[in-house]
């Protein structure tokens, strides 16, 4: 099955066409969840395809071009005010977002410096383990896991923080967060680790969020640079004009000189309104204007509708009692 579409040239289809392009675009908007206020692409694929027809069907070329330029103005117009969005955007980070996330980096990088040492200086190996819980020393993980999970049965209140032992050079804290336990360590940082009910597996747990404290300072070393290089990225694309700024001046400047041309009568119409401007004034004349007949081939233009209009003499109105004919007075 094939749909065949028709359009006149120089009729109403123009409008028609124009009314279904407008209705296009807000349904393809909804149907995308796009918004042409945000991007130059939301100009939907059909809706051109519209507004095409819509050229189609006028005569005159300068409408053509004004719908064409309709649509790269809006373009352009779209395309500008989101690189002026990403511009505000830029100038907040630049001036916010980027300089708070480099100081806190920062201090991250000096706290994790300043506990990097005493990580290191108490090694844990195999033949190498020493743990205090509840002022008892373990030298075997299963053991010590063990006065862990005991630890965290004998707590009466569990909003309380108990002071659990000292592991690697860091103190350790019991506490309680609803359902679980969890054991912190802190010098210039916290850290802290999770516990289950696996003895050896906790101990595991409390090791490992100290082991990688090598591993977070080099990955926050790694985040401090990418975070002055997009500083840097920003504050230049803060300070980018428009790359298309000169391209929508001159066709937006077209096409408000089309809007100003195709909004003036045409030259015919003109000298007609003048024609009716000039005429005299048969209400204010004392005496009716003679009407002298002109053909419309002699005044070398079309007959003047509005001119016929101001040169029609009414009828004189019939007397009272006159409204007999001639054949009933006769008769009486």
């Amino acid at each position: 099955m094939k749909m065949f579409k028709y359009v006149t040239k120089g009729t109403f289809d123009a409008y028609n066409w124009g009314l279904v392009e407008n209705k296009q675009k807000f349904i393809g908007q909804i149907m995308t969840s796009k918004s042409p206020a945000r991007s130059a692409e939301d100009v939907d694929a059909t809706a051109l395809s519209y507004a095409e027809v819509k050229a189609l069907a006028t005569g005159d070329d300068r409408i053509r071009e004004k719908m064409d330029l309709d649509v790269q103005v809006s373009k352009l117009k779209m395309l500008k005010a989101n690189h002026t969005s990403q511009q505000y955007e830029m100038q907040d980070k630049a001036l916010k977002y980027y300089p708070q996330k480099i100081a806190e980096t920062k201090l991250l990088i000096e706290a994790l410096t300043a506990d990097l040492p005493t990580v290191q200086a108490h090694p844990v190996k195999d033949d190498a383990f020493s743990m205090t819980v509840m002022g008892q020393t373990y030298t075997e993980r299963k053991a010590a896991g063990e006065a862990v999970i005991k630890a965290c049965m004998l707590m009466d209140d569990p909003e309380k923080i108990v002071d659990l032992g000292e592991f690697r050079g860091f103190p350790m804290q019991l506490r309680c967060d609803g359902s679980k336990f969890r054991v912190t360590m802190k010098q210039n940082l916290t850290y802290s680790a999770e516990l289950s009910d696996d003895a050896v597996g906790n101990v595991t747990r409390i090791n490992n969020a100290l082991e990688s404290l090598a591993e977070r300072l080099d990955a926050q070393k790694a985040r401090l640079t990418t975070l002055e290089s997009e500083l840097e990225n920003a504050k230049e694309e803060a300070g980018r004009p428009f790359p298309k700024e000169e391209e929508l001046r001159e066709k937006s400047a077209r096409l408000n000189q089309l809007n100003r041309e195709l909004s003036r009568p045409d030259k015919k119409e003109d000298e007609q309104e003048q024609e009716v401007e000039e005429s005299p004034d048969l209400e204010d004349a004392g005496e009716p204007a003679p009407v002298v007949p002109m053909p419309a081939a002699a005044a070398g233009h079309k007959p003047s509708i509005r001119q016929a209009l101001r040169n029609y003499e009414p009828p004189a109105p019939v007397q009272s009692g006159m409204e007999r004919t001639p054949r009933k007075e006769a008769v009486l």
